[in-house]
């Protein structure tokens, strides 16, 4: 096990009717921007909710971050903060509006084009900032990690904050009224969080690869239960701690760490428009198949802990290893091609020169550079 520390501060407040107890976790004296996605909350509540729990404190609204927020939207919500000298900004949505509200409490305490944060990878400084959450997936709640697009050409880069979030609030209930294929991409996005984190060398930590392999199996067997029972509060008491564990950090304690799937993935989004978990169940798959010489003995232990798969030579284990991950995502109704998003030559080439021109190198060994990217693409094609 490697040298490590860890840290995180954010608290987690978890189940029924604690969004209701929201203002107590707020100072009155200070202002606090609520940054909203497209709507959904009022229709389910969330808004009412929220309102209600902080109808004596100082607050304003900002609508309108899309998934895969964008720079644009979020530049208007940085101004519109520094004239109001916000000092609180509360998320109240999914990981997509958590992420942009990261941006926004990093810009106000930045002099230049915000996009830079996200150029950099880093932000120095930032305000406070917590959330409300409605979908978890992106882990977001508890982690200092986003990811922000920018529309004008059409990119997608992560960055950290240089703060936590002081509080999430994740009451189950809140999933019930959400698209099937949101859930999907969900479940998709958490098992791959997991897989990049564990699916590098054995022998690194037993204990981390025993928590990594409880969730992933812990996903797989709510998954059907998650999209055919949309009020079942215990399967979705699991969902939203799955997607809370596989991110804050814990099973990253001491290993390596891959992540390749995520930069492509990211690259995908950006110039596709396809939902950032509906990517990773396409590349995922063919990263194991290019990468599973490098990858193969720990490939097996995956296949025998998470997939119960056995009998047959190592090389035999390995390809049903690799057809179990795919066949799950295809239980969750995802795609596992690019040709069946009408994706081509033209896409993989433009993601294989962007790599190309950064230099990008990719992989807990360092080597994944853009002609391992290019067979990846090609193996999902």
């Amino acid at each position: 096990m490697q040298n490590f520390i860890y840290h995180n501060p954010t608290k987690l407040i978890f189940g029924k009717g604690e969004i209701a107890k929201l203002g107590e976790y707020i100072d009155k004296r200070v202002k606090v921007m609520l940054l909203f996605g497209g709507g959904s909350v009022k229709q389910n509540g969330v808004y009412d909710q929220v309102k209600k729990a902080l109808k004596d404190h100082n607050t304003i609204e900002f609508w309108g971050i899309e998934p895969n927020p964008k720079i644009e939207t979020l530049r208007k919500a940085i101004s519109q903060a520094k004239a109001e000298k916000i000092d609180l900004f509360l998320a109240v949505g999914g990981g997509s509006v958590l992420d942009g509200t990261k941006l926004v409490a990093a810009g106000v305490k930045y002099d230049g084009d915000p996009w830079e944060i996200a150029l950099k990878g880093y932000a120095d400084r930032s305000a406070d900032y917590a959330s409300v959450m409605t979908l978890s997936a992106t882990g977001s709640e508890m982690n200092a990690g986003a990811v922000i697009s920018r529309g004008e050409t059409n990119e997608k880069f992560a960055f950290f904050s240089s703060k936590y979030p002081l509080f999430s609030i994740l009451d189950p209930q809140t999933t019930y009224s959400i698209p099937i294929d949101q859930l999907a991409n969900g479940l998709s996005d958490i098992f791959v969080h997991v897989l990049e984190q564990y699916m590098t060398a054995t022998g690194q930590s037993r204990v981390m690869d025993r928590w990594a392999e409880g969730i992933m199996q812990t996903i797989a067997e709510i998954a059907p239960t998650v999209l055919d029972n949309p009020n079942d509060y215990e399967t979705r008491s699991d969902y939203m701690i799955c997607a809370a564990l596989a991110l804050n950090g814990m099973i990253a304690m001491g290993v390596t760490q891959d992540w390749s799937t995520h930069m492509i993935g990211h690259e995908l989004t950006a110039l596709t428009g396809i939902a950032h978990g509906a990517t990773l169940a396409v590349i995922y798959p063919a990263t194991l198949s290019v990468l599973k010489d490098r990858k193969k003995d720990k490939i097996l232990q995956y296949a025998d802990r998470v997939w119960r798969i056995s009998g047959g030579n190592e090389n035999m284990i390995v390809q049903k290893a690799i057809s179990a991950t795919e066949s799950f995502f295809r239980s969750l109704g995802l795609k596992t091609r690019l040709f069946e998003y009408g994706v081509g030559e033209e896409i993989i080439g433009e993601i294989v020169e962007r790599f190309a021109k950064r230099k990008t190198i990719l992989g807990e060994n360092g080597d994944i550079d853009a002609a391992v990217v290019k067979k990846i693409l090609l193996e999902c094609k």
